[in-house]
């Protein structure tokens, strides 16, 4: 008889794999880390993480593009419905930014930039994951000029485009300036955003 698979049991061993594992890429970058240095650091045998993870490419991938329980899609859910267009799409922009703040994120970010120009398949995985929140902040500015809440004159494509690489900005100094510290930042990107979008 096959075994069962308790869904939230092996969803947890993944995500304690892969955290034990992020902490390592961040650190010492992808090729620097091996399969037996993160079976230590999660506490399992190299046998164990294969079940979980069929290869380290596979694992990497999966950190770099886990969203949570569909975080980013709530966030922008929330940010359609807010009464305020403005604040809505400024909210979105934070979730955006705010994972800048998580320690290992920003390292993780950047590491995952470099892996991206070696590697086609995570290339388009990253690039699908970028292409789906410039969609979301274009109809946010979209609904926002709409409701005249935003500068008329602005194009929602371009403007979309600025605005994610002001959040691409923040990550990069995040992983490369050890005095930029990016939660005391958040108000301040907001604000730069608020002033770039006002009617």
């Amino acid at each position: 008889m096959a075994r069962t698979v308790d869904p939230v049991k092996h969803r947890a061993k993944r995500l304690q794999i892969a955290h034990a594992a992020a902490r390592l890429f961040a650190a010492q970058g992808y090729e620097a880390t091996t399969i037996s240095q993160i079976c230590r650091a999660a506490g399992i045998s190299a046998g164990s993480l294969f079940h979980y993870f069929p290869s380290k490419r596979d694992l990497f991938a999966a950190i770099i593009t886990d969203d949570g329980d569909g975080d980013t899609a709530h966030a922008l859910a929330a940010a359609m419905a807010a009464d305020d267009p403005l604040a809505g799409l400024l909210d979105f922009v934070d979730h955006l930014a705010a994972a800048a703040a998580e320690p290992i994120v920003p390292g993780l970010v950047l590491e995952a930039m470099l892996q991206a120009r070696r590697d086609p398949d995570l290339a388009q995985l990253m690039g699908d994951d970028a292409d789906a929140e410039h969609a979301g902040v274009t109809a946010l500015l979209a609904r926002a000029a709409d409701l005249g809440a935003i500068d008329a004159d602005l194009d929602v494509e371009a403007t979309a485009a600025w605005l994610m690489a002001m959040v691409g900005a923040f990550y990069l100094q995040a992983a490369t300036d050890e005095r930029f510290a990016p939660d005391q930042q958040l108000p301040l990107l907001r604000r730069t955003c608020r002033r770039l979008l006002a009617p």
